[in-house]
């Protein structure tokens, strides 16, 4: 046998070469098309955050802590927060959820008192979700 008879029997001339790269060409622009797809889908088309929350400051007693904070939404959205008071080792000592009513005003600001287990060295806001 020759190896040009051979190189046809399994597969390998010149021709089977170019279906198989442009098989990869093919395979590579539909997988970047893909990907590209997806990031104009995600980037642009995704709705933009409309919730925000801010820690604004605390004041620690012995058996609670205020936590002052505000929260950023749209008007007339109902808003819950987890709010928690932290120990020097940064244990949870004190937690609370509080739904907080829909308002007028795109940001509001609010007080909330968390009673702790043990003395504590600051109140923070855990998270904020639409309710």
């Amino acid at each position: 046998m020759t190896d040009h008879a051979v190189a046809e029997r399994y597969g390998r001339t010149p021709a089977d070469r170019r279906r198989r790269f442009t098989i990869a060409i093919i395979g590579a622009v539909a997988l970047l098309a893909a990907v590209v797809a997806w990031v104009v889908w995600v980037g642009l088309f995704s709705p933009a955050p409309n919730l925000e929350s801010r820690d604004t400051g605390y004041t620690a007693y012995a058996e609670s802590v205020d936590i002052r904070f505000q929260v950023t939404t749209d008007p007339g959205r109902p808003v819950s927060c987890a709010l928690q008071a932290l120990n020097d080792q940064f244990a949870i000592v004190g937690w609370k959820i509080v739904a907080l009513p829909p308002g007028a005003d795109r940001t509001r600001a609010f007080v909330e008192n968390v009673r702790v287990t043990e003395p504590a060295v600051t109140g923070l806001i855990y998270r904020c979700w639409l309710t």
